[in-house]
């Protein structure tokens, strides 16, 4: 039997508190379950934008999507998460990550690091939190990420798994992304799935679409996507799991096909895409 399909929305820009509030009662009217927010600088502070989304609206639970662990001392991330889930109503779903923006890091001030001190710190922070919150205060925790020491992190700790199906230009300061296709996303499910079987209760899969799109000219809508990553086709642009384009019939058909395929139930959307997004949830409501 499928886990039933949950959707959340990433809402990534900051605005006056009247539109914020509208913003988020909207997303809540267009059925998402789960409003999220990104931690990255030039974006909203994450957990004084949740507090203030929980003022704004009843239904949707409300995460952090995901926060870069070598921001956050985890005692300081602590008192946070209790202090927010408290606020909220207890509404509150923690999401980690080790953070993929150098750049951030840099303007911060603060140490970015190899990928295993990245991973560390994150492991350490994991820790501590368990440490440092009373059973109360303990929220659904949600780690994102790709590599294989990531994965195994995930499969220990995470109530959700989130994967994003794209992987950081090597090279990269700022965070670029390049999708991975289907087979490579295969494989780290399966990875995933591997380390995880020993698991009392199995997690929520998570995936973050790039782009979603209702047409009927597929072709057309992908091309600009084509175009900005190197030896991509239409025909592989397509067929990547973070990209939404069709009709109404063919899109339910892809996410549907993809909870089968590698388990993601839950769907996380760009706030660009949210109104997008709100008939495919229509669509799927219940299933």
């Amino acid at each position: 039997m499928p886990r039933p399909f949950r959707f959340g929305v990433s809402l990534i820009t900051p605005a006056p508190a009247a539109e914020w509030r509208t913003r988020c009662r909207r997303a809540e009217e267009l059925g998402y379950d789960v409003i999220l927010v990104p931690d990255h600088l030039g974006m909203v502070a994450p957990f004084p934008a949740l507090v203030a989304a929980a003022e704004a609206t009843e239904r949707p639970r409300l995460g952090t999507f995901v926060l870069n662990a070598g921001f956050w001392n985890p005692t300081l991330l602590a008192r946070e998460v209790a202090t927010t889930n408290a606020l909220t109503g207890g509404r509150l779903e923690l999401g980690l990550g080790t953070g993929y923006v150098q750049a951030e890091h840099d303007a911060a001030g603060l140490p970015y690091g190899t990928p295993r001190a990245r991973v560390d710190r994150l492991q350490h922070t994991i820790e501590d939190l368990d440490r440092l919150l009373d059973p109360a205060e303990r929220v659904p925790l949600m780690i994102g990420g790709n590599g294989d020491r990531m994965m195994r992190l995930t499969a220990e700790h995470a109530d959700i798994a989130a994967f994003t199906a794209a992987r950081a230009v090597p090279g990269t300061t700022t965070g670029q992304l390049l999708p991975i296709p289907p087979a490579e996303l295969d494989e780290r499910v399966s990875l995933y799935r591997r380390l995880a079987e020993g698991r009392k209760e199995p997690a929520e899969l998570n995936l973050l679409l790039q782009m979603v799109t209702v047409t009927e000219d597929r072709a057309a809508v992908v091309q600009p996507f084509v175009d900005r990553v190197p030896d991509l086709t239409l025909e592989q642009a397509l067929d990547l799991p973070l990209v939404l384009i069709g009709t109404l019939e063919q899109i339910t058909a892809q996410v549907r096909a993809q909870r089968e395929r590698y388990g993601f139930s839950y769907l996380t959307v760009l706030e660009p895409y949210m109104e997008a997004f709100a008939p495919v949830i229509e669509a799927l409501r219940d299933e």
